[in-house]
């Protein structure tokens, strides 16, 4: 049993990088329903507010600390040391040992022009894995037909693993309502995709060993995320802060005893 660390709303599962990948290996190597989320402060904050959609990411296999601040608030809140497993990293890793494997996988999610860009770069990178399909669905909501139409054309390719690339919080609450349904590891890697596809760049090492790697998106795109980045950044760091005051008084008063 995998150890976890509560971080504001969500629970964190405590392990090294090497650990989740031998663990999502062990779930399509047996091809069970399943589903992986990348935890970041965005998604923390969407946490906080809703309760349903908090349980719908604590509720999968795994939580995996995908941005510094929440492996950083890990050493903070509860003195373990945790090491970032940020998506952009994972799944070029992922599709290594999937391709020693030679296991299958499907895309679904994102567009069609990230999905051609990365079905290259599986071809190019890892010749020996079979890529079961993709699925760019429409930017709307599905009816249950739809929905149950793409979930049979994922089994039916027999993928190992499923990139699902429909942003937060959209992709969680998909992969919690669909994952007992397909026969695959599923794997929420949201904005991961298009940068490991080569279609976005990513932010320089520097700035991603000092957290700032949101700042680097927010520079490509700042109408879409300044709003957002202002709001869940700010609120992010206030109840990380009331967090981290409440452990110092719970160690006050356990002392005196």
């Amino acid at each position: 049993m995998i150890k976890r660390s509560h971080i504001i709303s969500l629970d964190i599962h405590h392990v090294r990088f090497d650990e989740s990948l031998d663990h999502v290996m062990a779930l399509a190597m047996q091809r069970k329903p399943s589903y992986i989320c990348f935890a970041n402060v965005h998604m923390t904050i969407e946490a906080f507010r809703d309760k349903q959609f908090q349980e719908k990411v604590n509720n999968a296999d795994l939580v995996l600390p995908d941005g510094k601040p929440i492996a950083s608030a890990s050493r903070l809140l509860h003195h373990k040391k945790q090491e970032r497993i940020s998506g952009m990293d994972f799944i070029p890793a992922i599709l290594k040992r999937a391709a020693d494997a030679k296991l299958s996988v499907f895309i679904y999610g994102s567009t069609n022009e990230v999905i051609q860009a990365m079905n290259e770069k599986i071809k190019l990178n890892y010749p020996n894995i079979n890529l079961a399909g993709a699925i760019s669905p429409p930017f709307r909501q599905l009816s249950d037909e739809e929905i149950n139409n793409d979930v049979e054309k994922m089994n039916q390719s027999g993928a190992n693993l499923i990139l699902v690339s429909l942003g937060c919080p959209k992709q969680e609450k998909w992969m919690a309502e669909n994952s007992q349904k397909i026969n695959a590891v599923l794997l929420g890697i949201g904005g991961a995709l298009p940068v490991v596809a080569g279609i976005q760049k990513r932010a320089p090492k520097w700035m991603q060993n000092m957290a700032l790697e949101w700042f680097y998106r927010l520079i490509q795109q700042p109408r879409r995320l300044f709003s957002r980045y202002l709001y869940t950044n700010s609120y992010f760091l206030f109840l990380l802060t009331k967090e981290w005051i409440k452990t110092i008084f719970k160690k006050h008063a356990d002392q005196d005893k």
